[in-house]
This record gives structure tokens, C-alpha cells and sequence, in this order.
């Protein structure tokens, strides 16, 4: 069938059918020529075996509506978006590539199916072996044959017949007889298992007399019809793509598989397997292993604060025993949760560890003053007491600190598509951890304080830092509180430069991941054929080879048997892998650079997890799509060349391309109804007679040695490269006779198109491109203006998609639950503090703590990302936190201790909270600082964007809550009762 043909008689009806599919989301479907493949994307949180199963009970019924030509409709195996674990390519120089296939397809791909958590195992390349029956038309006429004959002797020459409409089609063979005391089996043994025994099938001839199948087609092993193919390290061979189920490991799976290899390698003698083509279990080793590094480095970074600023071992011990137990409670809660650990959730226990660190602090810390002051002045009071009093003291404030963090996580937590499925188990993770801490600040921390400080002389070890910068920080607090308007203008200024900042800011979804693996997309023009495109491929590996780092090449060509590509062999996806060693960025550039030297197709070079995201959130390759509906293919055409022109020059916007949709020439068999009718034939017989000339069909099958092995029926080479041949083929008539096809229907050469492609049952056509050397959102945004200058027809609509289009959208959704998240947070500030005046204070300071942020991406990269998005809401959680801490610190020192409000009271509480404050923001800064410093390593390129707001954010969070919040309490924090 043709892509027209498959369209209107496939995915149409089957589409219908599955529209209305409970909890779908997206609905795609490509029709090409022979195959229609429609994906059915669900949205998150869906039980995806419940929804295959709805999916299967609408296949039974779309199934009635399809030709009994098109087969029963297959459903591929539940698959994610990033289901490929790895590309394994298979060479020989021993082995042809039949019987390579033969190896790989009963032997490999049958022992990887049974690693846990492979989904499907498609081969690229594969030819698999089958007895072919090469029928050679000329000699057809010399012995008055059709074709008809041929495959009628061939299928009734085996067990059964493939032809659905042959008498043989449900041949029962099997059978027993009964004697007296036993039952016997019986089984047929055909004497057909080789070339040369079909050959000797006799045919009827018209005239009565027997030929031989071989006198009239040659008898051999073949392969099918190639749809597609493999090129390996520059040469033959074969790819091998293991696909996992979405809750399988990529790990696990990648372990598994190596060990099948490992098992198989003493079998395969002759046969060379790469297993190192596309291996992202690379990548994902080397993210957690560099995660795990920088949170090791920062714990340690950590302990060093906590030493200089404690002076005393004992309380620096409860403190750090305390940052582990937090991290692993949270991991425990995780593992009964069935989660596994990945970069996103490690970032999220990195990024917390400076909060974890800030619960066990401010706890110990309290306690070690408290019992100092004590013992200072002589008080008879118990430890104990001392110790449950100073928790006590700071209970309220942890509790409520933690829920403010908790409540400023709620709107990742509500994200929704792609940009959820990031950014939940970061903060997941983050969320667990910092509930986990204050549960053990609570508990935990006092407990060990009782065991350690009981009798530990803690009065004469206090941290000649601490004491340093208390006198120093005194001094310019009391100035400033003093005359505070310098303060204030200062703040002001620091809100005003983000806020001329701000919009000077790029804007992108998520960065370019350092994986070491690359493909790249080779689209050459519509029907170009296979040889052609593997000479191409071929070459182009070979070149990429000899760049210094590449360590090997493989390329798929079209689609395979059971694969999820559907596309024609004028498509290409080339996947190499690059040392470790070596400079990435050079090696990328030299990398596009030669892939730049091949003009006049389709090409580009990317990462799997970038091309993934891509494909999720569009159905194409690109960053940025801009997507056309409408009815008519040549309109949509014409439509997309205009807006391809419409867009052409704008800065930053490459690889800019139509989708390669166009007519391709095909040989159209137009039957004439007049002339079938004097003949006696229907349109059907000539139809499947001229289809078994050029693609062959298959009749029976061969059971042998555990194989199954296809016989077709099909013809020699030469009379498939000529269209006079088709012509001249002989057609049954039902009176014993025959006639050319040419004599009842119109061969002829005439364009169809290549492909349709459906976005929920409406058809479109896309024009594509990439963002280099310019932020994502600035080339949106003169996209959308250019294409304002576009008419289109009527019934025709655009709409712009890709990576900006979903960090709008969850943008959007991140501001919307925002505003919930921010009364949240003052309603919990209100409670703690018992004030309006102070909760509308706190809050109102809290937007000035994030212009930190601001500045350093700005300084940084000048591209907000939606990591850096996260980042924000997570300094604004730590703002909050100190905020609480220091006017609660306040109130207790007037409620309870009997200072009295004014500048004295502000100066001592703030001096108080110097220590704590400073040693929380140095544990959380230096603890994430290596991820800054790191740079956008591998497992970096989220969490880096995150790390510099982070650490921006709390530069200007604890100036403000240092110098600032202790003025503006003094100026509208006394109480109505309060003292004058």
C-alpha cells in the first residue's frame, strides 16, 4: 500500500477507534508506505497496563474495519520516552550477513529478551533467511504459466498455505490411529527442507503437461525486501537496539544485558559485537559520580564550618551525625517508595544538605549557648533542663521554618508533563530530607546533646571567630540601626538593578546535556535509494571515526521488523561515542563541523536526551517547531515552504528546514473495469498479481531445527527494474487463459507522497530548527513576529512548539501555584510571629532575597532555565527559614527574658543569631559551591543553573536578614502593650 492508501484505509479507521482512549494525551500517528504506526502518549501518573489494555480492547474492534490484507494490528511493547538502554553492533568477517542475521535473531536477540526489564530487542539490518521462489516472467510465457500456479504448487508443496484465500490455508496435519492396547501418533514427514527439493515440485501446465518449479523460477536462499539496514563502524553489519519497559532500571538492564553478551561471546565464533555504540548507562555513572562527589566535598566543606564556628567537638559531631541520619531517612522513605536514586533525586538531597545542616544548628547551637551562660553564671540547674528548655525554644520556630520550606516546594510538585517528570523526585527528595532533619533536630539532636555536653566543659571553648565577628558585626549593626536609610537605599538599589536586569535575561527549557554519546539525523530527499543512502552512511562514518576521540560509529538506516521508526530508507540516525578524555566542546565542534560538509540533506547533531525531549514534546527532532494543520498535503506543503522563508535570517535559528515530506514516483496499476469485465477478472486478482512481481509475498513456511523459515514467492531482479516487464506480466483468467496486464490496466510511473503524518487525527506538516550562539526564548520571539506576517488559507492554522513552548507552559503553571504557595507562606508566618505588621513585613523582604539570584544568572550564563526556576523557590524557603529564626529570636527575648524593646534588644537577639545564621549559610553555600564550580559537567547540567541562584540568592537572603529585617523590626515590630 502506499502512504495515501495506508492512511485512508488503516490509520484512519484505527485512529478513530482510539481516540476516545481514557487519559490520553497525545494522539500521533505516520502513515508510509506499507506501515502505519500511530503512538499513543498518556498523561503522567496513568497505570499504563490498564491503559494497554483499554488500548488492546479497541484494536479488536478497529481490526473488523481493516483489510484482510493489512494484517492484524500490532501494539509494540509499553515503551518510555528514553526506553532505548542500548545500540549493539554486530560485524563478521567470517559470517555473511544472512547468516549473521540468522545468529543474531534466534540467538542474541532471543537470550536479551530475557534480561528483567527488556521491552523489545528491534535489528537493523536483519536479514532473515527464507526460501525464495524467483520467478522469471519470460519463462512463465514460454511454458503458458501465471502466477498463479506458481503459488498455488509452492503453497500446497508444505504443511499449509499462507494465502488466505487458498483451500490449504487450515490444512490439519496432524492425526493418530487406535489399535488395541496403544495409541500411535502420526506425523508427516515432507521431503521439502532445502532449495533444490522445491525446485523439483511439478506445476500443471495449461496444456497438461508437468514443469518444474526450477524450469521456471529460481529456487534459492534469500532475504526479504529490505525496508531498512545498518552500517557499523563504516562497514556492514547489523544494530541491535535494546528498549526497556518505563520501570525498568537503565542500569540494571544495561548490567543484565552485558552479562547475556558476556555468556554468548564463546558461541559466537567469527562475530564482533560493539556494545558500546549508544550505552547511556556511560553517562548516567559518570552524573551519579560526579553528584556523589560534590556531595561528599560539600559535607566536608560543611564539617569544617561547623568545627570553626562551634569550637567544640562534641556539638560539631551531633551536628554532622545529624546530616547523614537526615539524607539516609530520606533515601529509606524513597527506596520503600520503589524510587530509585538518579541524578535529580541526589541533587535534591545536595541542595538540602545546607537546610539539614541549618535544623541540627540552630538546635545544638542554642543549646551550647544556653548551657554556657549557664555555667557561667554559676546556676545549679540540670543539664537536662537546660538542654529541653533551649530546644523548646527554637521548637516553634524549626517547626514552622520547615513548613514554610515544605509549602515553597509545592508548586514543583504540581508540575505537570516533561518538565514534572525533571523536577518532582528534586524535590522530592529535598522535601524529605528537610522533614527528616527537623524530626531529628527535634529528637535526635537534644538526645545526643544530653549524652555529650553532660559533662563536657563547653564555657571555655568558645570559637574565637565567633567572638570576632559578633564584636565587629555589633558595632556595624548598631550604626546602622543608627541611621537605617542607607541600608534601605542600598536595598533598594540591589531591587532595583535585578529588576533592570530581569528582562535582559535569556529564557530555555533545560540545558544541553554532556552525554559522551552524539547522533545525528541524515535525511536525504524523498526516495532515494537504499544502496545510495548506505554509500552515504558509510562514508560519513568512516569520517567520523577518524576524529581523534570518536571511538566508534553505527548508523540505522529506514526501520526494522518490530521497530518504533517509521520512516523510509531515505532516513538515517548515525550514533558515535566519544573518549572521555578527550575536550568535549572540540571534539563536538570538529564533529559539527564535518557534518556540516554534507550538503543538500537534512542534518544535525545532538544528544539522546535533548533528541528525546524533542520527540516528546513535539513529535520532532528539532528545538523549535512550527507546526501547520490543515487538509490538503500540497496546500500544507506550499504553507510550510512559505513559513520556512518567512523564518529564514533569523539570528541563532539553525538547521532551519521543511519536514522532507514530497511525492516520490511509484508504478501505479490503474486497472480498466471495461476491460477486467471481458476477461472475467476482478480488480483484486490483478492487483496481488502485480504486488507478488515487485515486493514478493509470502506462501508457507519451513519448520526446521527449532526455525521457522518463510518460502515467497516472488521475482528474478531483472523484472522488477522495468516497468515493461509489469506490463507484460500474464494474469489467470478464470477460462483457462490469460492475459497481459497491460491489456487490463494502465502502468504507469506517477507521483504519491512518501508519508502523512496526523497530530490528533488532523493532518500536518512542520518546519524545524535548532538554537545556536542565542537564548531559546529571544529566537521565539522573533519567530512568533515573523510568522504574524504569514497568510494562511483558510481552514489552515500554525502554532509554534518545542522546548519554549513547555517552559512557558510550566512556567505558567510555576507562577499560578505560586500565588497559592505565597499566601501559604505568609498565613504560616502570621501564626508563628502572632503579628500582621511583622508577617506583612517578613514577607514583603522576601522578593529581595531572590535578586540575588537574579544577578548571578545574569553574571553567570544570562539564561534562566527551569532549573534556575527551582532554585528560586528553594532560596526562597531558606530566606524565609532566617527570617523566622531572627524575629522569633526577637520576641522571645522580650517575652521571656525580659529585654526591653528598642535598640538594645534588636542588637543583642541579632548578635545572638550571628553564629547560626552566618554557619547556615556557609553549610548550605559551600555545600552546593562544587556544584558551581564544577561547571556544566555530566549530572551538572540541571543542577548548575540551580546551584548559582542558589548561592546568589543567599548572598543578598542573608545580608538582608543580617543588616535589614533587624532595622525594620525596630522600626514596626513593638507590640501594643509593649514598653515605650
Amino acid at each position: 500500500m502506499t502512504a495515501s492508501e495506508v492512511e485512508e484505509l488503516i490509520t484512519l479507521p484505527m485512529e478513530e477507534q482510539l481516540r476516545g482512549t481514557p487519559e490520553l494525551d497525545i494522539l500521533r500517528s505516520k502513515s508510509v508506505t506499507g506501515l502505519s504506526a500511530i503512538r499513543l502518549i498518556f498523561k503522567l501518573g496513568t497505570d499504563i497496563l490498564h491503559a494497554r489494555q483499554l488500548v488492546q480492547e479497541r484494536l479488536e474492534l478497529a481490526t473488523h474495519t481493516l483489510p484482510l490484507s493489512a494484517g492484524a494490528p500490532i501494539m509494540l511493547q509499553p515503551l518510555s520516552a528514553t526506553s532505548r538502554a542500548m545500540k549493539i553492533g554486530i560485524t563478521s568477517k567470517e559470517h555473511n550477513l544472512v547468516d549473521l542475521s540468522m545468529m543474531a535473531y534466534w540467538t542474541i536477540k532471543f537470550r536479551l529478551m530475557q534480561v528483567p526489564g527488556v521491552a523489545n530487542v528491534p535489528i537493523w539490518g536483519e536479514r532473515i533467511k527464507l526460501l525464495a521462489v524467483l520467478v522469471d516472467p519470460d519463462r512463465l510465457r514460454v511454458y503458458d504459466l501465471t502466477l498463479n500456479d506458481v503459488e498455488k504448487a509452492v503453497a500446497e508443496a508444505l504443511e499449509f498455505s499462507a494465502l488466505p484465500y487458498s483451500k490449504h490455508a487450515k490444512l490439519q496435519t496432524e492425526g493418530f490411529i487406535d489399535t488395541p492396547n496403544q495409541r500411535l501418533a502420526l506425523r508427516y514427514v515432507l521431503p521439502v527442507i532445502e532449495a533444490q527439493d522445491l525446485a523439483k515440485i511439478p506445476l500443471e501446465g495449461h496444456d497438461g503437461k508437468s514443469v518444474l518449479l526450477g524450469q521456471v523460477a529460481e529456487v534459492t536462499w534469500d532475504t526479504w525486501p529490505m525496508i531498512g539496514d545498518a552500517v557499523i563502524n563504516g562497514g556492514p553489519g547489523l544494530m541491535m537496539i535494546v528498549e526497556k519497559l518505563p520501570w525498568a532500571n537503565t542500569l540494571d538492564v544495561t548490567r543484565g544485558v552485558d552479562e547475556a553478551l558476556a555468556a554468548l561471546r564463546p558461541g559466537l565464533s567469527g562475530v564482533e559485537i560493539d556494545a558500546q555504540i549508544f550505552r547511556p548507562a556511560t553517562f548516567i555513572e559518570l552524573a551519579l559520580r560526579n553528584l556523589t562527589t560534590a556531595l561528599l566535598i560539600g559535607c566536608l566543606l560543611v564539617v569544617v564550618v561547623l568545627g570553626a564556628f562551634l569550637f567544640e567537638w562534641r556539638a560539631a559531631l551531633i551536628s554532622v551525625v545529624a546530616i547523614p541520619l537526615s539524607l539516609m531517612a530520606g533515601a529509606l522513605v524513597l527506596y520503600l517508595q520503589g524510587v530509585t536514586i538518579n541524578t535529580m533525586v541526589l541533587a535534591g538531597f545536595v541542595i538540602a544538605v545546607g537546610v539539614v545542616v541549618d535544623d541540627a544548628i540552630i538546635d545544638i547551637e542554642n543549646i551550647v549557648r544556653r548551657l554556657r551562660q549557664q555555667r557561667l553564671q554559676g546556676s545549679a540547674r540540670s543539664t537536662a533542663t537546660v538542654i529541653l528548655e533551649a530546644s523548646l525554644e527554637v521548637r516553634s520556630a524549626i517547626v514552622y521554618a520547615t513548613l514554610i520550606v515544605a509549602v515553597t516546594l509545592l508548586p514543583v510538585f504540581l508540575m505537570e508533563g516533561l518538565s514534572g517528570a525533571f523536577f518532582k523526585p528534586l524535590a522530592l527528595s529535598y522535601a524529605l530530607a528537610v522533614l527528616a532533619s527537623m524530626v531529628i533536630a527535634l529528637t535526635v539532636t537534644p538526645a545526643l546533646a544530653l549524652m555529650l555536653l553532660g559533662k563536657a566543659a563547653i564555657e571555655r571553648r568558645e570559637s574565637p571567630l565567633v567572638r570576632w565577628l559578633q564584636r565587629k558585626y555589633e558595632r556595624l549593626l548598631a550604626r546602622i540601626i543608627r541611621t537605617p536609610r542607607p541600608a534601605f537605599i542600598a536595598v533598594g538599589a540591589i531591587v532595583l538593578a535585578g529588576a533592570v536586569v530581569y528582562p535582559l535575561l535569556g529564557a530555555a527549557l533545560l540545558p544541553n546535556f554532556k552525554e559522551r554519546d552524539f547522533l545525528m539525523h541524515w535525511v536525504t530527499t524523498p526516495g532515494t535509494s537504499h544502496p545510495e543512502m548506505v554509500r552515504i552512511t558509510q562514508k560519513a562514518c568512516r569520517e567520523l571515526i577518524s576524529i581523534p576521540g570518536v571511538r566508534n560509529c553505527g548508523a540505522h538506516v529506514g526501520r526494522a521488523i518490530t521497530g518504533d521508526e517509521p520512516y523510509g530508507v531515505n532516513f538515517t540516525e548515525n550514533w558515535i561515542s566519544v573518549d572521555p578524555k578527550v575536550d568535549y566542546d572540540k571534539t563536538l565542534a570538529r564533529i559539527q563541523e564535518l557534518v556540516d560538509g554534507y550538503p543538500g540533506l537534512y542534518r544535525d547533531v545532538q544528544t539522546y536526551l535533548k533528541e528525546r525531549i524533542k520527540e516528546v514534546l513535539t513529535g520532532g527532532k528539532q528545538s523549535i517547531v512550527v507546526r501547520t494543520y490543515g487538509p490538503d498535503l500540497e496546500v500544507l506543503r506550499q504553507t510550510a515552504t512559505e513559513v520556512e522563508h518567512a523564518l529564514s535570517g533569523i539570528p541563532g535559528l539553525v538547521d532551519l528546514k521543511t519536514e522532507v515530506h514530497r511525492p516520490v514516483p511509484q508504478v501505479e496499476v490503474k486497472v480498466d473495469l471495461a476491460a477486467a469485465h471481458r476477461n472475467g477478472l476482478k480488480p483484486g486478482d490483478i492487483r496481488r498479481a502485480a504486488a507478488t512481481i515487485v515486493s514478493g509475498i509470502e506462501v508457507t513456511d519451513i519448520h526446521r531445527d527449532g526455525k521457522v523459515y518463510d518460502v515467497w514467492v516472488w521475482s528474478v531482479p531483472k523484472a522488477r527494474e522495468s516497468v515493461t516487464s509489469i506490463r507484460e506480466l500474464l494474469i489467470d483468467t478464470p477460462k483457462d487463459g490469460h492475459v497481459r496486464l497491460a491489456e487490463v490496466a494502465d502502468v504507469s510511473v506517477r507521483p504519491t507522497p512518501d508519508s502523512i503524518e496526523h497530530e490528533g487525527l488532523s493532518r500536518r506538516h512542520d518546519v524545524g530548527a535548532n538554537v545556536r550562539g542565542r537564548d531559546l526564548g529571544s529566537v521565539v520571539t522573533d519567530v512568533q513576529r515573523r510568522l504574524k506576517d504569514v497568510k494562511f488559507p483558510l481552514g489552515y492554522r500554525a502554532e509554534v512548539l518545542g522546548e519554549y513552548a513547555e517552559r512557558q507552559a510550566a512556567q505558567k503553571r510555576l507562577l499560578t501555584f505560586s500565588v497559592a504557595a505565597a499566601v501559604g507562606v505568609f498565613f504560616l508566618l502570621l501564626t508563628s510571629f502572632g503579628s500582621w505588621r511583622l508577617a506583612t513585613l517578613s514577607f514583603l523582604t522576601l522578593p529581595s532575597a531572590l535578586v540575588g539570584g537574579v544577578l548571578a544568572v545574569y553574571f553567570a550564563d544570562g539564561i534562566i532555565s527551569l532549573g534556575s526556576l527551582v532554585g528560586f523557590f528553594t532560596i526562597l524557603g531558606i530566606a524565609a527559614r532566617n527570617g523566622i529564626m531572627m524575629v522569633n529570636h526577637f520576641q522571645h527575648l522580650e517575652r521571656y527574658e525580659g529585654e526591653t524593646f528598642g535598640p538594645g534588644l534588636v542588637v543583642r537577639g541579632a548578635r545572638e543569631r550571628l553564629s547560626p545564621i552566618l554557619m547556615t549559610t556557609l553549610a548550605c553555600g559551600l555545600a552546593i559551591v562544587p556544584l558551581v564550580i564544577a561547571g556544566n559537567i555530566p549530572g551538572n547540567e540541571i543542577e548548575h543553573p540551580l546551584a548559582i541562584v542558589v548561592v546568589g540568592g543567599l548572598v543578598t537572603s542573608t545580608l538582608l536578614n543580617l543588616f535589614v529585617v533587624p532595622s525594620l523590626y525596630l522600626r514596626f515590630g513593638r507590640t501594643q502593650q509593649g514598653p515605650a
